[in-house]
């Protein structure tokens, strides 16, 4: 590739450890130039030669960075988007991308007059199990859809260290943790819905936010889709369960890289991304004559390289981006309903 996007990210915990960090620097386009570090110092260990900046003014300040990724908490990404975009560089935005449509469309607004590049970090469309899933139902092997569950569950009954998840602040909560993926996931296969309703809970003892939510997207032709996410769920139930004329399909979620990659596998090893044994997806189909048939279903690899790739070819191709404007604002306005 003859562009090198120089690369900066804004954080070094979690997020910018396993879901930035590697592919940033695995792919031949961009180069990792510099993170924020407040405190512990540990990007240098794993990428030598990093500039680790102690604000993100100074981060914002570095001439040499062209991209920044905006991995902060939630209720911080409007205002580190604008003072990014001013400061003269494209931005690639963790979910949710801001807490209303509003800020959405007011960022998306400055990057326009500004002549820079608004993209969207959505990375579970490349989950292998989600990859799967979308594949079946494009294939059109279930018929006409009637109903569609995504779910995102987890046990986790205390409350988080995480201020900006656990507090009444803006885009705090479940809803705003993973509902992004979840409605990401739906809208990028059903489009914007015709209608929704959604239904939150708060179920941990001393919660302050939603713990709980379920949003009923309505389609037409009678397809509805269910998005689900619950903390409280000790045994889960398939991630992934659609419901047409010619046969259901059930998925549990086993996509592996949030895993491999906290567990420090490098991206090229060749077990990166490939779900375990015995996880494969099940298709039951009925035939002519009402002869039930069960089918296994694996999933390709997952890989969030081709998100990379993606921004990549927007910034330096100017070509379109998978997650669109649109979408995220649908998005926005589901969430914030």
């Amino acid at each position: 590739m003859k562009k090198t996007i120089i690369t900066g990210l804004m954080a070094y915990g979690m997020s910018g450890k396993v879901f930035h960090a590697p592919f940033v620097a695995a792919h031949p386009g961009f180069k990792l130039h510099a993170v924020t570090e407040r405190n512990q110092k540990s990007a240098a260990a794993d990428y030598p030669g990093i500039i680790s900046y102690t604000t993100i003014e100074d981060l914002l300040n570095d001439d040499a960075i062209e991209l920044i990724i905006i991995n902060t908490p939630n209720n911080t990404h409007y205002e580190y988007a604008k003072k990014a975009l001013m400061a003269g560089k494209h931005i690639l935005v963790e979910k949710p991308f801001t807490a209303t449509a509003e800020e959405a469309k007011e960022i998306l607004a400055l990057a326009k007059e500004l002549g820079r590049k608004v993209l969207f970090y959505q990375n579970r469309r490349w989950d292998s199990d989600f990859r799967a899933v979308a594949e079946v139902i494009a294939s059109g092997r279930l018929g006409k859809l009637s109903e569609v569950h995504f779910r995102y569950d987890r046990y986790r009954s205390t409350i988080g260290v995480k201020s900006f998840k656990e507090e009444p602040v803006a885009a705090s909560g479940l809803m705003y943790d993973l509902g992004p993926h979840l409605l990401d996931q739906a809208i990028s296969i059903f489009g914007k819905p015709v209608s929704f309703h959604k239904i939150l809970g708060k179920n941990r003892i001393n919660t302050q936010v939603d713990d709980y939510f379920s949003i009923h997207l309505s389609y037409s032709d009678s397809v509805n889709v269910f998005v689900h996410s619950n903390m409280m769920v000790v045994e889960a139930l398939p991630a992934f369960i659609i419901n047409g004329t010619n046969g259901s399909l059930h998925k549990y979620r086993t996509d592996a890289q949030e895993a491999q990659l906290l567990a420090g596998m490098k991206l090229d090893d060749p077990a990166y991304g490939i779900e375990a044994p015995g996880t494969e997806g099940k298709l039951y189909l009925l035939d002519e004559a009402g002869v039930k048939t069960t089918h296994t279903i694996p999933a390709l690899a997952g890989s969030y390289l081709p998100l990379f790739e993606a921004v990549y070819q927007s910034i330096v191709n100017n070509q379109p981006y998978p997650v669109t404007e649109e979408q995220v604002i649908t998005q926005l306005e589901i969430l914030e309903a």
